[in-house]
Parts: structure tokens; sequence; C-alpha cells
């Protein structure tokens, strides 16, 4: 009996760690970007990969915040997933964490053609924060993992070009304001799962934009891709331009060959099929390819260095093995953004499935070879028809709803009255973060909160900071255009607007903290002027931060999520703050006031241990690693557990603290 293609729903149960509350403060700070190159390499660079190189690149945040609540305590949790199968494949989707596939197996076989991981376990690698690995992501936004990397997207059932049903994912992106839809459909029959990707600009103005599918697979495989060079970027974020397979002797394309982390950003000829495929020693695995829009073409490795084995254990749970990902994506390399003009759109169709082919001997001829291989099972004027078939579909509405994103685009779509045919924003979406913004809209004021609380999100666009100019000027509207003013560039003027705030504000905290970054960005610009550390910044910073502090203490009602998740952060800011000017007994009394359970998370211990050693206490600080601790939102190449480390000891640094993706660093 031919089964046809259909979705349900279904409960995934798996060992998984709490999301937790987003971190409240707006991240005014500029992003720590690890996804930058020396400017050496831009000279002798093709002309438009040098000028996507430059094109507005991403400064901040805002509005988006910043998600490091979760822990790593996993316990079975039950996750809602999406299925749609036909009668070869079977594709399991998470809509509440970014549309992720999480699998995709190959029913005749019983292969799972991606790296499924076993456990649900967020790690600091979005641009925002918690990012899990594993499947299929969907990349939008800037140079990065997405903001969406954990948060819920709508989705709904839809009918596919060959009358089957597709599943349409789709959310509001909110760091470049933005709609977009990845529509999944499995035709009858079909080894293959279809991904057709629209993103729309309806703005009056055009906009950057960025996108790569992240595919995750086993990394005991040999990765193809019909090129013969490739973009390097490596550890010292020098981008040049190398031979593939095989370069320094070492032949890149089996990811546990490469040392340390890196990607590969493949050359594909224009001309060529787009396609990237990752093949076992049996050469079964796993094939991508797509319609021409989608040029490029990228692996990345973790490097068999202890540094990348002990990511690989943290992302996961111990006996898992590791795994790479190829990716594919509008640009050259994943430094570039794209401009999408006016009130357009660009749109594209995926194609994922299994290949059969040899990934031993010569690169050119097994290269060939799996291109036929995949010529045989999915020609290339399929994929372009199917996507011919796909486009008239990619405006439909939407049937029965499955799942629900978030509130955000619902506002956008109410306050520019847009037209998004096949992306509906209903208002019945709208929830409280929405709230305030809402009557903004409506009357021209923002209203002050009901009860005392930590600040809601703040909206940055230029629609926003115009009718916050615009509303009456109370302390809490103050605080909201300061930070829109603050992303616009104009700190002097986002200042003016904190400092008016404060002289009548009731809530102090969220205003002295705000001017307490302001105080640190300009002690970081006298520094980089002096050439020598200048206090005066840093230490207006400080006294802020502690001001700051002590007021949420007075003013915390609970220890409930909301208050504890602000304790934590501005309790984590304001000692990082003291001790950059070595004002220990002030760090010491603020650590005194944090919550033990705040006290007890990994970062925390951390900065005991530094605060120790910074009382002249280094063996208790020592003891602190003996002990053991975890921290949750390490940042990939972060380095503060090592320096901390060197300073206390000549010993090498343990295996369970060596997270160094780079030779040479601490």
């Amino acid at each position: 009996m031919v089964i046809v293609t259909r979705i349900r729903r279904e409960v995934l149960t798996l060992p998984a760690a709490q999301l937790g509350p987003d971190n409240p403060l707006p991240p005014l700070r500029p992003l720590d970007e690890v996804h930058r190159i020396d400017d050496r390499d831009r000279d002798g660079l093709p002309g438009d990969m040098a000028r996507r190189l430059g094109y507005a690149p991403l400064h901040s945040l805002l509005p988006v915040r910043v998600r490091d609540g979760y822990d790593r305590t996993r316990e079975p949790r039950a996750l809602d997933a999406l299925v749609i199968e036909n009668d070869r494949l079977r594709a399991t989707v998470l809509p509440g964490l970014g549309g992720r596939v999480v699998s995709l197996l190959h029913l005749p076989t019983g292969r799972e053609l991606l790296y499924r991981n076993p456990v649900f376990q967020p790690a600091n690698f979005a641009l925002n924060g918690a990012w899990y690995s594993g499947g299929i992501e969907w990349n939008i936004g800037a140079t990065g993992h997405t903001t969406l990397s954990c948060a819920p997207v709508h989705a709904a059932r839809v009918r596919a070009p060959d009358g089957t049903e597709m599943l349409r994912l789709w959310e509001w992106e909110r760091l470049r304001d933005l709609p977009f839809q990845v529509d999944l459909w499995l035709p009858d029959g079909s080894d293959f799962l279809y991904a057709g990707v629209r993103i729309r600009n309806p703005h009056e103005r055009p906009v950057p934009t960025y996108w790569w599918s992240n595919i995750a697979v086993p990394e005991e495989v040999r990765v193809l891709a019909p090129a013969e060079e490739a973009w390097h970027l490596d550890h010292e974020r020098r981008l040049r331009r190398v031979p593939v397979p095989s370069y320094d002797g070492i032949d890149r394309t089996h990811p546990l060959n490469s040392p340390c982390a890196a990607d590969y950003f493949y050359d594909v000829p224009d001309g060529r099929r787009r396609w990237i495929a990752a093949l076992d020693a049996d050469g079964h695995g796993l094939v991508q390819t797509s319609t021409d829009v989608l040029r490029g073409r990228k692996l990345f490795v973790w490097g068999h260095r202890p540094g990348g084995r002990r990511w690989q254990e943290w992302l996961t749970e111990p006996g898992t093995g590791g795994y790479c990902e190829i990716q594919a994506g509008l640009a050259r390399t994943q430094l570039e953004h794209v401009r999408l003009q006016a009130e357009s759109e660009v749109s594209w169709l995926e194609a994922y499935g299994p290949l059969v082919a040899s990934p031993a001997g010569e690169w050119t001829r097994v290269v060939q070879e799996a291109g036929e291989r995949l010529e045989s099972a999915l020609p290339r004027t399929r994929v372009e028809e199917a996507y011919a078939a796909w486009k008239p579909y990619a405006g439909t509405e939407p049937g029965e709803t499955l799942a629900t994103g978030s509130g955000w685009g619902a506002l956008e779509v109410l306050r520019a009255d847009w037209k998004l045919p096949g992306t509906p924003f209903p208002q019945s979406t709208l929830g409280e973060p929405q709230a305030p913004w809402l009557e903004l809209l409506r009357t021209g004021c923002l209203p002050e909160p009901r009860r005392v609380r930590p600040p809601g999100e703040t909206l940055v666009g230029p629609h926003w900071r115009d009718m916050l100019e615009a509303a009456p000027a109370t302390p809490h509207t103050e605080y909201h255009l300061g930070i829109a003013q603050w992303h616009a560039g104009d700190r002097a003027q986002a200042v003016r607007s904190w400092e008016r705030a404060l002289l009548l504000a009731p809530s102090l905290w969220p205003l002295l903290r705000c001017l307490a970054v302001a105080d640190q960005e300009s002690g970081h610009h006298e520094r980089s002027e002096m050439g020598v550390l200048p206090p005066e910044g840093w230490r207006r910073a400080a006294d802020r931060y502690a001001d700051a502090f002590d007021d949420l203490c007075r003013e915390r009602r609970d220890d409930g999520e909301a208050w504890t998740a602000a304790v934590a952060a501005l309790g984590r800011e304001t000692l990082e703050a003291l001790l950059r000017v070595r004002r220990t007994a002030d760090a010491r009394a603020v650590w005194n006031r944090l919550l033990p359970a705040v006290r007890r998370r990994g970062r925390f211990r951390l900065l005991e241990a530094e605060l120790l050693l910074a009382e002249g206490r280094p063996d208790e600080a020592r003891a602190v690693f003996d002990a053991g601790f975890e921290v949750a939102d390490l940042r990939e190449a972060e380095q503060t557990i090592g320096r901390l480390w060197a300073r206390l000891t000549d010993e090498p640094l343990p295996a369970r603290y060596d997270f160094r993706m780079r030779p040479g660093t601490a």
C-alpha cells in the first residue's frame, strides 16, 4: 500500500535542560563577533565578495534579548514535534525550538541521515546565547547562529504543489525586521525532502539579509562539493584561498584530520550545480542541493585537538559521537550580507536526501562520480521544476495551525499595515511583551508598568524611536527612548535621556545600569586613544553598578524567576566592574548579597575564584577549580577560564576546563 505524505503531531521525550528566563538587561554592548577577518585580507578578494564583507555588519543585538538563563541539569522532558513523512523519508521538526529538523530518517534502510543529538543542551553559540547542536537549522539575520535558535516559530499545514501537504514554518526576524518562511514537503515516493525558502523585505528601503542552512552530520565522513578551492577562515581570523581537498599536507575534507576548529567555504564555480555531501567509509550519507540562488557551500569542523573535542562533549552526553556541519548560504562566505532591495523578496528551493557513492580516491574523480549519482537520483532540472511549481504556492494561506510563534510580527504588521500573503501574523498572537508597544502605537503614550518588576523589552526601529520621542516624557518612556537612541548611535542623547529619567524614576537600577555601560564604553574609548589604562570611565561605571545593585536588592519583591534573573544578570556585571577597578571589598559585599542558588551557578563559581584571587587567597581560588564547576553560558572562543587558571598555577589546564579552540591561547 502506498503511504501518502502526511503531517502529524508527536511528542519527543529526551533528556533536556531548562531554557530558563531571558536576561532582562538590554544588550547595549557591541557584539563580540568571532566571525570577522583581518583587514589585510580584504585586498585581492573578488569585488562582490569584498563589498559584501563590509556591508552592514551587525553591531547590536537590540531589540532581541540575551538568552542565558539555561542550565546543564538534564531531565526527561516532552518537546512538541511535527512529523512529515512519506513511504521513503520521515522528518521530525521542533517548532518550539527554531523549527529545527532534528531527524531525517530514510525508511527503506533505517538510516538516520543527520547527526541527531540525543539530548537538548543549550550552549552559548547563538548571536543571543542559547543554541543547541544537531539537525538542520535555519539561520537568518546576521553572521552567526540565529537569535531564533531556541525560540518558537509559527507552523501550519499548507497545500503542496503536487496536491499533498506541506509544513510551513514562518516568523519575523527582529534583527533585520524581515519575515521569512520555510515550506517543507515530501512528494509521494520521493527520497528527498524539499524546503522552499522565502525572505521578504516589506520596507521602502534596502535591508541587509543573511541565510545559511546548517546541517549537522556525523564527523566520520568525507565531505564532497564541486570545488577545487575554498576560502579558509582560520583560528587567527585570516581569510585565505586554499586548495581542495588538501593543503599543508592534510586532506581537510575528512573532518577529523583538521587539528583545530575551522571554516572552509567552497568556491563553487559559476554554472556548476550547487551541492554538498557527507559520505561515510561505506559510501552512504546525506546530500544537500539547491537552486542556484543559494550559492555558498561550507564545511565546519571542530578539529581533533582537546579543545574541539571538549566542545563536542559539552554539547551532548558522554558516549555520543561527534559531528561536523555542511552548510549552504546566500553568499560565498558567512562573513557577507546580501542587499535585499526595497519591497522585494529572495527565494530558492533546497533538497535533502540520501546519496550512495564512493568517497575514496582522487578528488576530481570522486566528486564527478558523486555528482553523477546525485544527477541520477535527483536531476538538476527536477529541482528547478520543483522550485517553479512551488513559487505560486508560497503565498497560499495556511490551513490548520500547528504551532504559534511570537507576537512581534503581528505588531509590525499592525503598525505598517503590511500585506504578507502566506505568512499571517494575526493580532491573536499579540501578548504581554507587545502590550505596552501596542498602546504606544494606538494612543501615542507608553504606559507605566502596573506593578514593580524588571523592565520589558525595548523596540529600537526608527519608527518606534520616533514614537518614543513624541510620547510624554515619563521616566519609563525616557528609559526606553535612551535604549533606542543608543542603538541608533546617538550615545550622548541616550545618556541625557537616562539622566533625565533618574530625577523622577521610582526604579533607579535599570537607568543606573545603562549609564554604567555608557561609562564603560567611554572608558574603552579612552583606553584605545591613550594607550594606557584610564581609570575614570571604569571607576564611574563601578560606582553606578554598585548603586544599581543596591537599588535592585531593595526593590526586589520575591525570589521568583524574573527577579532572580535580574539579580543574577546585574550581580554578574557589578562583580566584573568592581573587580576591574580592584574594589575587592565592595565586590565581596555584592557576592554576599547574591541568592545562594545564583552563587552555585558555574559562572558565579568562576567569578568567586577570581574574587578570591583578587583578595589574595589563591589557595581558596584553586580549591574552587578542584571542586569543579561548569559555566553553562561559556561563549565560543571565550578564554576566561584558561586565563584565570594561568594566573593561579603553571600546571596544565585540566581537560574538563580546556575549551581552547586556537593553539597558543590561555
